[in-house]
């Protein structure tokens, strides 16, 4: 195993390095083909939200990889290399597993516990899946991920170490006031129809807003989502779409607006803000959580507007409170690490172990055949007989290396085995691969959808 992650994140860089560097859908495809067609990589994934870019990569060399990775992001994401490099983290190997598994855990996330990473990595091994860059390794992996994730939030009170992103930042707008009870009878603007937008719009109706707007270049999402949100079995909030260019008006009548949209661009400017201000008595409440930003960072000196954005949010997380849950978190992880590893470096003989019975097999078929030759007169149960005789010889000679070089390679270190293996026995190089090969092939096939 070969594991290579190089990444920035909200613990690494800044607020404007991240919201410069956001990789649009379109270019995590594009960067994950051009990872391939790199040489140093065999397969690849990118795990890209809102405050971290992570480029995974099974690399066949450690330097060469760390280098051709940096460089691709840099290409991909319109942040030049020299100005991207300081920001840059490296895993390798196990150091890489525990740090996927660590963010599948909520350990690393701005709001340490919060839940919707799971879906994002979810998201990025199906993207892997989908453009078929993800191979076994990285198949293995990120299933696994999701495993140890949901295996945290089930064992452990990690929940109560923090909340969605969308919770924490309703905490920051209300301040000292409980959010139910500042949200109570407010009407709300939610720009956005995406994952974020739709967890804002239900976080929203059950604080116990009395309206929700939804506002999307694609009004069919908009009306859809709204329908969920009315519906019986919803919210039951009251709730209506309205198209993009209807924000401006909308915007005098909110009280508390969301926004998370994939746009490039501002959403709203400071001069919307201060014009919807001016038709108004009430504040207004503006929570801005899209990575590049939605809302003009200047709002927030406009009187009668409080903005809370991603940068703010970073910047309160770090007093968040840790609950005692973590370490409870990070004990799994490490032990979910070392199964990982020995899981895999097992694996990794199983084809050592496979040719070298393949290769028993046929010596037997040889040696029975000349048998024959020299023996024309046996009848068929002789034959049988003189066969069985010498495949279980060759089991018992062959039962207690296999198993015992298995449980070796499970070992750290235990790499060298299945190279000793092959020495000894003389093995193909190319039996073992063709071995690997159809491995690879059928977890491939087993692994297409389990997401």
């Amino acid at each position: 195993m070969s594991l290579l992650v190089v990444g920035l994140s909200h613990r690494s860089a800044p607020v404007s390095i991240l919201e410069r560097a956001s990789l649009s859908a379109d270019t995590q495809a594009k960067l994950l083909q051009d990872t391939l067609a790199a040489e140093p990589a065999a397969e690849a994934t990118v795990l890209a939200t809102c405050n971290r870019i992570e480029l995974y990569a099974d690399v066949d060399k450690f330097h060469a990889g760390v280098a051709e990775l940096s460089t691709l992001l840099a290409q991909h994401s319109g942040v030049g290399l020299d100005e991207l490099t300081p920001y840059l983290y490296v895993h390798y190997e196990d150091r890489a597993v525990h740090h996927l598994f660590s963010v599948a855990c909520g350990l690393d996330s701005m709001v340490v516990g919060e839940g919707q990473i799971l879906g994002q990595i979810k998201d990025t091994l199906a993207l892997g899946q989908d453009l078929h860059t993800a191979g076994r390794l990285l198949n293995d992996l990120f299933q696994q991920a999701l495993r140890v994730g949901k295996r945290a939030h089930s064992e452990t009170g990690i929940d109560r170490a923090g909340q969605s992103l969308v919770t924490f930042g309703l905490e920051q707008l209300a301040q000292d006031t409980d959010v139910e009870t500042w949200a109570k009878g407010k009407r709300a603007l939610v720009i956005g129809a995406g994952s974020m937008s739709s967890l804002a719009a239900a976080t929203l109706a059950r604080s116990g807003v009395s309206e929700i707007v939804i506002a999307n270049r694609t009004l069919a999402r908009a009306e859809r989502l709204a329908q969920i949100l009315g519906e019986a079995g919803g919210t039951g909030v009251a709730a209506r779409a309205v198209e993009m260019v209807a924000v401006g008006d909308e915007l005098t009548r909110a009280d508390v607006v969301v926004s998370c949209t994939g746009a490039t661009g501002l959403v709203l400017t400071a001069e919307a803000v201060e014009d919807a201000v001016r038709a108004r008595r009430a504040p207004l409440f503006l929570l801005d959580l899209a990575m590049p930003r939605d809302i003009d960072a200047a709002a927030h000196r406009i009187p009668g507007v409080r903005l809370v954005d991603i940068e703010s949010l970073a910047k309160a997380s770090a007093d968040a409170p840790m609950a005692a849950d973590v370490d409870q978190v990070r004990g799994i992880v490490s032990d979910e690490v070392a199964a990982f590893g020995a899981a895999q470096r097992a694996a990794h003989i199983t084809p050592t172990v496979v040719a070298l019975r393949t290769m028993a097999a046929e010596v037997v078929a040889g040696e029975v055949a000349r048998l024959e030759g020299r023996l024309p007169g046996l009848d068929d149960k002789q034959r049988a007989e003189i066969t069985q005789t010498v495949r279980r010889v060759v089991d018992k000679l062959l039962h207690a290396p296999t198993v015992r070089v298995k449980q070796l390679a499970s070992e750290p270190g235990g790499a060298g085995y299945a190279d000793a293996l092959r020495t000894l026995f003389d093995l193909d190089p190319e039996t073992v691969a063709s071995v690997s090969r159809a491995d690879l092939n059928d977890a491939d096939v087993k692994n297409r959808g389990r997401v």
